[in-house]
């Protein structure tokens, strides 16, 4: 199956009636290896802070998690696993893989916890997969 696929048919999937906003796999080098069209575009140096929140967790707490500039108030998350951020009515979950990153971006009527399950539904069968 395609990194396409992925993200088209179990990210960017219905849940409960809602979608994600945008959805990416990106690699730790901040390559991207799928996304959807509406997924903004990114800084390198957004994806080295992300990677260095996983190595290092609570590192991003003091400054956000900006993506596309665009800058998320850092939630609870899983440390090393999970990054969960907030911004007004949406936010953005990142689940960390063995190769990848895996992102679900999200407004309302999604809530959090429908975009948790999806992101991090899609990580867990990646890392059980040795991805």
């Amino acid at each position: 199956m395609s990194w396409q696929t992925y993200v088209d048919e179990h990210l960017m999937c219905e849940t409960e009636g809602q979608h994600l906003t945008a959805a990416a796999i990106i690699g730790h080098d901040g390559s991207v290896w799928a996304q959807s069209a509406s997924f903004p575009q990114f800084k390198p140096e957004e994806i080295a802070a992300i990677m260095k929140d996983f190595d290092e967790p609570g590192s991003l707490a003091p400054t956000g998690l900006h993506l596309a500039g665009a800058k998320y108030m850092v939630i609870q998350g899983e440390p090393g696993a999970v990054i969960r951020g907030k911004k007004g009515p949406g936010g953005v979950t990142v689940k960390k893989t063995t190769q990848a990153l895996i992102f679900g971006i999200y407004d309302e009527p999604m809530t959090p916890g429908q975009c948790n399950m999806v992101v991090e539904r899609l990580g867990d069968y990646l890392v059980d997969q040795g991805l």
